[in-house]
């Protein structure tokens, strides 16, 4: 960053700058937590004689191990693009209005977790249900390692529930799709075929601007050789929404094409698992228990209404681990 001309290529200077100042925030946890470890031990003497210093010694151990813990989430992201931004989609699956009911409860459950986690949302598109809830929603996360945390949520979610729906008051499965792909902004190693593509508008629904909801603004692309759909209707203009839509296309494209790496990479390994992204992953109970179990890990958490308020911290930092060891 010191050498003559480094800020004459705005963008090259730019992305330096931010992986800099993430490698020195790590940098600088690690000095503050080797050196609060360091004077545990005299901590300890002290407590020891005087059970006064006791409950600091507990407040400064408990400060240490929440620390070690963020730390150590951190060297689970070594991808190359588990820094970076994220786009996430949810879509409704087989079920009807139980299923879109429970894309929206899926929805509103990561948005509460971004917001824990501090991360900028961004919601790109919406499309409401019949009659309740969302067929589809799609959202980019912006922050340090939204990629790398959310593409621990990437497969089919399940939730077995007394449907408020059914007027016998039967119990219903609905299951929920989550992609999640990374954002990439400028050149992309992706190449995009126009003539691969259906683009189709539409007129945009839900609150918008001045000319939201009175023109056909919305945008939505299919890329027919993958059948990968993506759509925008959440900026002001037809032309805003085509290049937000390219450019969730080009990250769908390059999500698909590293998930085919890392299938080829479990093949050589000899690994039986495969990387698809549409296998079930985690069943949320409401009935006649409540409980939320993760199929790849075995974790499981009592209360699901607490999961479903955003606390996904144990079952991403559970299959991380897994995924890294």
């Amino acid at each position: 960053m010191g050498k003559p001309g480094f800020w004459d290529d705005q963008a090259h200077a730019a992305s330096v700058s931010e992986e800099h100042s993430r490698v020195k925030r790590r940098l600088d946890a690690f000095r503050s937590l080797e050196s609060d470890v360091a004077d545990l031990a005299d901590l300890a003497e002290m407590a020891a004689e005087d059970e006064g210093m006791a409950a600091e010694l507990t407040e400064q151990v408990a400060s240490i191990e929440s620390r070690l813990e963020a730390l150590e989430e951190e060297r689970l992201f070594s991808g190359t693009y588990d820094s970076g931004d994220a786009v996430v989609t949810v879509n409704a699956g087989a079920g009807g209005t139980d299923s879109q009911d429970w894309n929206e409860i899926l929805l509103r459950m990561y948005l509460r977790w971004a917001e824990r986690r501090g991360f900028k949302v961004e919601m790109k598109e919406a499309s409401p249900g019949e009659e309740a809830g969302l067929k589809s929603a799609t959202f980019i996360v912006r922050g340090e390692n939204a990629y790398g945390l959310f593409a621990a949520e990437r497969g089919v979610h399940r939730l077995v529930r007394i449907s408020p729906f059914d007027s016998s008051g039967r119990r219903h499965t609905s299951f929920a799709q989550v992609d999640v792909a990374p954002l990439v902004e400028g050149e992309v190693e992706v190449e995009i075929d126009e003539s691969e593509l259906r683009i189709d508008t539409y007129r945009a629904s839900g609150a918008g601007g001045q000319h939201v909801n009175k023109t056909d603004s919305a945008v939505r692309i299919t890329h027919e050789p993958t059948g990968i759909v993506v759509q925008c209707q959440n900026e002001r203009s037809q032309t805003q929404n085509k290049a937000v839509a390219m450019q969730l296309l080009a990250a769908r494209l390059l999500e698909r094409s590293e998930m085919e790496r890392a299938e080829e990479l479990a093949k050589e390994r000899g690994e039986v698992k495969s990387a698809e992204w549409g296998s079930q992953i985690r069943s949320y109970f409401l009935h006649p228990d409540q409980r939320v179990k993760d199929h790849r890990t075995g974790f499981e958490m009592g209360d699901a209404e607490r999961v479903l308020d955003g606390d996904l911290d144990g079952f991403i930092r559970e299959y991380l681990n897994q995924a890294a060891a």
